[in-house]
């Protein structure tokens, strides 16, 4: 049950539902998903420990972003990125080739929607950290997402931003094809180092 009553309010954080600052109060939860307090305090409790809640002076309450926090957690996010494209060129098998061009085809023709626009990234990125075959890396790159749900408007909408995402993963799956870990390596950490930018100017846009 809790982790039913979790999910729900992280995604309801994520839709902005609760936006940063607002007090989440044990009480107004379990009424509001119609539960009783425990499972709802052991939610509150596990998003604290993720950083989407932080304390607050009624309990809880949704995080604010920051700029410091955009930087810290892409540059993470470009470390490990970059690890995952460089060790994908070295081991990636023909089996995760296939899936690599699979994800970048499904990607050339989605349309305009966010969500879908959003869903078919992360699938393409999810191939390559697969095919890097180091489950830390994996594992790490997984958590770290955790991060990023607080930030649920996706950078691919804005501006050029999606045909450069396009043009970038498919010079990165022409290294990884072509084992060429340098290059790999070196695509990933431009193509994640534009995401942080264009996310540092949306934050500047409001």
């Amino acid at each position: 049950m809790a982790t039913g009553v979790y999910d729900r309010i992280r995604e309801a954080i994520v839709r902005g539902e609760f936006a940063p600052g607002d007090a989440l109060g044990e009480v107004a939860l379990a009424r509001q998903f119609g539960t009783s307090r425990t499972p709802v305090r052991e939610a509150l409790h596990r998003l604290e420990i993720e950083a989407i809640v932080e304390p607050g002076p009624r309990g809880v309450r949704v995080r604010a972003s920051s700029p410091e926090e955009i930087l810290d957690i892409y540059e993470v996010r470009i470390t490990l990125e970059s690890a995952a494209a460089k060790a994908a060129a070295t081991r990636a098998t023909e089996l995760d080739q296939i899936r690599l061009r699979a994800a970048q085809d499904a990607m050339i023709a989605t349309g305009d929607d966010p969500a879908d626009r959003a869903q078919v990234n992360r699938v393409f990125h999810e191939a390559i950290w697969n095919a890097s075959h180091s489950p830390t890396l994996v594992d790490l790159l997984h958590r770290l997402n955790v991060h990023l749900i607080r930030y649920p408007t996706t950078t691919l909408t804005y501006g050029d931003r999606w045909d450069e995402v396009l043009r970038e993963h498919q010079d990165l799956l022409d290294a990884i094809e072509q084992r060429d870990a340098t290059a790999a390596q070196s695509i990933a950490e431009r193509h994640m180092t534009g995401a942080r930018e264009v996310r540092l100017r949306m934050y500047a846009d409001g």
